[in-house]
């Protein structure tokens, strides 16, 4: 027994994590007051009007008479207690968002990827695609990941990367790469773009409204940002896949991994067809709407869920009248679609149940998050200029774990960081870039994250795998926003 060989410690689940979380919040929930600001309307200069935008009073903080209550063991009537905080979670927020917009989000269009996956055609046209691109191989990942970041960097782009990943998985593993690869050009490429944008509305233009500085200034720090983290991306990301190229069994996803390989293979029509090519067109003409729709129409997640169910549908229909699946066979594909990111969607719901027993992320509400935000800030007065810049970005990375929406955020942080940033001697700009980096950044590892999870549950890699490898990167993405931020203070960035 003794020269037995010593199994190496397995990763506690994601949901067992976010249990203990859970109880962490309850306790704090007792031992931390609960606390909330006043809303106030202030005028806001737009291109054709003089409109008012309701922002935090910074000076209105309150504790609540009852701040010691705490959340209850068992809540009655819909409440949020210890034992509810998973129903809450899921079927808290709206469909425009999380949790349970996100959660149907998830669900639709694992479905619809069910059903196309199941015709077969991605893979046999991945398989045609490699056979004439062999020589091109080597740009496929540097131009992915520079694509995506400008995703991110332009528009936003975060949960739109979910469906990239179901359809670039199967082209990564065909090339020797892994589904963590996958992750790496899709979605961390995304939050890269979108933590170093310079033009961004939907975080920094909101963050430099909110701090009361022109929009989309200071662009000249953040192209250089930008293209010094996207390159940094590529190299890591190309150094990362040649070494799994040269040793498969090295990945932390290899086991998943075969089990797509092998169902791939299970769906996979001999040779590519005339059947191939209509259900491949349909398919890419459905992305077009969906980019056109997000891009043009300002699609969220209600029309983008909507967009994909109906690319299964018709692709379903192709399908059934090209003989390549029976009507059955469409409906097995949806509930096997489905049903493999169901555990994604239910780490979404419980996320969200976190911030729930903390008492939400409403700054009108009495919540510990309000109270840990206020205090947060106040103790950045009396440091030095440097000090008080990085823990800026601190304090933002923390508090991206309980509000993952950047907007959301912006809306909850800025009105306290800018007068700070005043306080201590900083531009307003400095807070700016504070927030973006630490709200961006801290997307690639935060289980918060819904487009994250979302990414991580179509290429069936759990969480706490994710966890095992992200780390060292969630690291040097770290050192270099903290480089950014010193660079910042030392040039007077305005």
């Amino acid at each position: 027994m003794a020269n037995q060989a010593k199994q190496p410690v397995a990763m506690p689940d994601a949901f067992v994590i976010l249990f203990f979380v859970m109880i962490l919040a309850a306790l704090a929930s007792h031992l931390i007051p609960a606390g909330s600001f006043d809303i106030i309307e202030v005028a806001a200069e737009t291109d054709s009007a003089v409109k008012t935008k309701s922002r935090i009073d910074p000076g209105s903080f309150t504790l609540a008479t009852d701040s010691n209550a705490g959340v209850p063991l068992f809540a009655e009537g819909g409440g949020v207690g210890f034992l509810n905080y998973a129903f809450e979670g899921m079927v808290s927020g709206n469909k425009w968002g999380s949790a349970v917009g996100v959660i149907a989000f998830i669900l639709l269009t694992g479905g619809a990827f069910g059903i196309i996956m199941k015709t077969g055609a991605i893979h046999n046209g991945i398989l045609a695609l490699i056979e004439k691109t062999k020589r091109l191989e080597f740009l496929f990942i540097p131009l992915l990941f520079t694509l995506f970041s400008l995703g991110g960097a332009i528009f936003g782009m975060g949960e739109e990367a979910i469906a990239f990943c179901i359809v670039l998985l199967p082209l990564m593993l065909a090339l020797g790469y892994d589904a963590i690869t996958t992750v790496l050009v899709t979605y961390i490429a995304t939050q890269i773009g979108f933590a170093t944008s310079w033009m961004n509305p939907f975080n920094v233009a909101i963050a430099q409204g909110i701090a009361e500085i022109p929009l989309l200034s200071g662009a000249d720090l953040r192209l250089v940002m930008w293209l010094v983290f996207t390159l940094f991306g590529v190299v890591f990301t190309m150094r990362y896949a040649a070494r799994i190229k040269r040793d498969p069994e090295s990945s932390l996803s290899f086991a998943s991994d075969q089990k797509l390989r092998s169902q791939q293979q299970q769906q996979a029509v001999n040779s590519y067809s005339t059947i191939d090519s209509i259900i491949l067109l349909a398919f890419f003409a459905g992305l077009i709407w969906i980019i056109w729709g997000v891009t043009v129409r300002k699609y969220y997640i209600p029309e983008i869920a909507s967009q994909f169910f109906t690319i299964g549908i018709v692709i379903a229909i192709i399908a059934v009248i090209g003989k390549r699946l029976r009507v059955n066979d469409a409906a097995d594909g949806f509930k096997q679609g489905a049903a493999e990111l169901l555990p994604a969607a239910l780490i979404v719901g419980m996320a969200k149940g976190i911030v729930l027993l903390l008492g939400g992320d409403n700054p009108e509400t009495p919540s510990v998050l309000n109270t840990l935000l206020f205090y947060s800030g106040q103790a950045l007065g009396d440091l030095p200029a440097y000090l008080s810049a990085w823990l800026m970005l601190v304090i933002q990375s923390v508090f991206n774990f309980f509000v993952a929406s950047g907007s959301g955020q912006a809306a909850l942080t800025m009105p306290l960081i800018a007068p700070l940033a005043d306080m201590v001697g900083l531009s307003r700009q400095i807070a700016v870039l504070a927030f973006q980096l630490g709200d961006g950044l801290t997307n690639c590892i935060i289980p918060t994250s819904a487009a994250l999870i979302g990414c991580l549950g179509v290429v069936r890699v759990d969480w706490t795998i994710w966890l095992k490898f992200v780390w060292k990167l969630q690291l040097w993405l770290f050192a270099l926003a903290s480089i950014f931020m010193l660079v910042a203070v030392a040039i007077g960035y305005q």
